[in-house]
């Protein structure tokens, strides 16, 4: 059983995904231990204690130091038992860059979404940048955090058609419906052990 952490900053429409998975048994692996926000106004928080019932935590420090946000949130994190070898942390809009201190202490168990098919359009305004660009194809991804951008390992990843009339606004939408099935998807063969990893190359263990 994997302890969980969930890392926002906004409404949290994503750990509201996942969450909802393993209160409904689609996960079966993963305990949720606590969700933790960076802003103390995240319509997230409310919605994971009083819809399920999870912790919650809002960091407080480190807004000109990363160090010392880090070790709040690595204090955080070991006290509701999310550690290297026991836990999983799942970025759901988080708007925060990991140092790498903290990436490296939970390598490859640190996921994240974006909604762009990377290594195409990473960072800020993914759907935006594509339609800028007039890509025909867009989707979302979920990889395991590295030090960079958006350029960790790809666990997977679903593609959608860009229509001509598609504005910012329709295309992230249609894309957030495939990111609250395709996340929790991802969640669960990670904490069923059923993902194989060669450096950069994941592949699915039949």
């Amino acid at each position: 059983m994997l302890n969980l952490a969930i890392l926002i900053s906004g409404r949290g429409s994503n750990m509201e995904a996942l969450l909802r998975s393993i209160d409904e048994g689609q996960i079966r692996n993963v305990r949720p231990k606590v969700v933790v926000s960076n802003r103390s106004d995240s319509p997230g928080l409310n919605l994971a204690a009083q819809k399920f019932g999870v912790s919650t935590y809002v960091l407080s420090k480190g807004k000109d130091k990363t160090l010392s946000f880090d070790d709040e949130l690595v204090q955080v994190l070991d006290e509701f038992g999310v550690r290297p070898k026991t836990g999983v942390i799942c970025l759901a809009g988080f708007m925060r860059i990991l140092s790498p201190r903290l990436v490296q202490r939970y390598t490859m168990r640190i996921l994240n979404i974006h909604p762009s098919l990377l290594p195409a359009f990473p960072g800020l305004h993914a759907q935006r940048q594509a339609l800028k660009y007039g890509a025909k194809v867009s989707g979302c991804t979920i990889h395991f955090v590295d030090n960079g951008v958006d350029t960790g390992p790809i666990i997977m990843q679903r593609a959608i058609s860009i229509f001509d009339s598609d504005t910012e606004e329709s295309l992230s939408q249609r894309i957030l419906e495939i990111e609250h099935k395709l996340y929790p998807e991802a969640l669960r063969l990670f904490s069923e052990g059923n993902l194989k990893i060669d450096g950069r190359r994941i592949s699915l263990i039949d």
